[in-house]
């Protein structure tokens, strides 16, 4: 009977959970397929309208911004680069550190391991202008390296693939060794098979995170060609359904890669037990 009543509680606030979330969602979608004096006439619905293909492709071709130069359509794919750019040299460069700070024993491994991770503790406002000032100067403002480099740097990824190396038992190393694998050879056989789950988890964090990315993009862009989803957000103008629209229509690739990748994820994880 307690595990009966434990069991029907947990559905409840499960349900609740999800309404609160999900709820405000399907309305705001619900109401970007009526018209714009519909829904300052009758509010926000929760049943969809008539004016589902008009509104979302007028929002997705109309040419917006201060010279009117860009579309949604291009918004979509510069963050889509972007985000896809931070996260596989994100989990490269971090993958190679954790490497180097496990498998390179030098007395210096752990003083360098916390000067990377001390990084996080500096917020992003207090090294934006110079790393702006070196963008500048290499003349990549206004480019995709532009917007992709200087955020890719994950101590956070380095943190996570060291403590998982570090589990890893030295006689695989050993084994390894006496089978004739050399130093890469370890690392490419061995560690990142072991490591694929743990890459799908860190991809998906760094594609979100350089997605949802807007201070950076906004300073080191000045060219509407160059703006993203986020910027879109802020700076556009127009009727209340088009922003639901654009608003429905941001969510769809970070939602799709996290629904594509988990399920890769789900099986290394029934793989690997």
């Amino acid at each position: 009977m307690t595990r009966l009543f434990t069991s029907s509680f947990s559905h409840i606030i499960l349900f609740i959970g999800i309404s609160i979330m999900v709820v405000p969602v399907w309305m705001i979608f619900a109401s970007s397929t009526h018209t714009n004096s519909f829904i300052y006439s009758h509010g926000l619905q929760f049943f969809i309208g008539d004016s589902f293909h008009e509104n979302y492709l007028r929002v997705l071709l109309y040419q917006g911004g201060f010279f009117k130069e860009i579309t949604a359509l291009k918004m979509f794919f510069n963050s889509f680069i972007m985000a896809t750019g931070v996260a596989l040299l994100s989990v490269f460069t971090s993958l190679m550190a954790a490497y180097a700070l496990v498998y390179y024993r030098t007395k210096y491994a752990t003083f360098l391991f916390w000067l990377i991770f001390v990084t996080i503790l500096v917020p992003l406002e207090l090294r934006i202008f110079p790393t702006y000032s070196v963008m500048a100067k290499l003349n990549l403002v206004n480019s995709y390296f532009g917007l992709i480099v200087p955020i890719s740097a994950s101590a956070i990824a380095t943190l996570f693939f060291r403590q998982f190396y570090k589990t890893v038992p030295d006689e695989l190393l050993e084994s390894a060794k006496l089978d004739g694998a050399n130093t890469w050879r370890f690392f490419i056989d061995f560690l990142v098979p072991l490591s694929k789950t743990m890459i799908v988890a860190m991809f998906i964090f760094m594609f979100v995170f350089g997605y949802n990315q807007y201070l950076w993009p906004l300073l080191v862009t000045s060219s509407e060609q160059y703006w993203t989803v986020v910027m879109g957000l802020k700076m556009m103008s127009g009727s209340i359904v088009h922003r639901f629209a654009f608003v429905m229509m941001s969510m769809v690739p970070p939602v799709l890669i996290i629904i594509i990748l988990q399920k890769h994820f789900i099986k290394g994880v029934f793989q690997d037990k």
